[in-house]
């Protein structure tokens, strides 16, 4: 199974990661840069790879925070209800006119994937489910959600909201730092 596949697959497996995922501490080391060094190296993901977003009605799941599969970034955001949710994915890689249907979307590879170029980033959807992913300087971020549960206009806001956290935004998705999670 490649790299992809599995975080694709991952789709289904955001109420897991909403149940628990590893995450650890930060060791107190100052600047966004060293934070999120630190950070990264203790989810076991190259820092390039960790991205947060912001969307109106979602908020991170301080427990779906870390790596998955062979060291991609994942982070589960989910909406003030707790019915709505868009995983976030990162992995090294690259997303292009040519690759972008061949690439598995979702649990079934079998379904067809259509992919129309939506600015810098790509809308794909195949069956129930659609992300947004955003190639960026050999990394590609990926924004899944069930079509039914998160329509696309909000999908495409978290995919234009996508950025490497500060410190502040850092601290929200360590546990045990007054976070979002209840």
């Amino acid at each position: 199974m490649t790299r992809n596949t599995r975080a694709l697959l991952s789709l289904l497996l955001l109420p897991v990661l909403l149940t628990g995922c590893g995450a650890g501490k930060e060791d107190g080391t100052t600047g966004a840069a060293a934070g999120l060094d630190t950070a990264a190296r203790t989810w076991g993901v190259a820092p390039e790879l960790v991205y947060v977003t912001e969307v109106s009605g979602f908020s991170v799941f301080q427990a779906s925070v870390g790596a998955y599969g062979d060291g991609e970034f994942v982070a589960a955001y989910r909406s003030a209800k707790g019915s709505a949710r868009i995983g976030l994915f990162a992995d090294h890689g690259t997303l292009t006119a040519g690759n972008c249907p061949e690439q598995p979307l979702g649990a079934d590879s079998l379904k067809p994937v259509t992919c129309k170029q939506d600015g810098d980033a790509w809308y794909r959807t195949a069956g129930e489910v659609h992300e947004y992913a955003v190639p960026r300087d050999g990394v590609v971020v990926r924004l899944l959600a069930d079509t039914e549960k998160v329509d696309r206009a909000v999908l495409r806001e978290a995919a234009e909201a996508i950025h490497h956290p500060d410190d502040t935004e850092l601290a929200t998705l360590l546990p045990d730092s007054g976070g979002t999670d209840t």
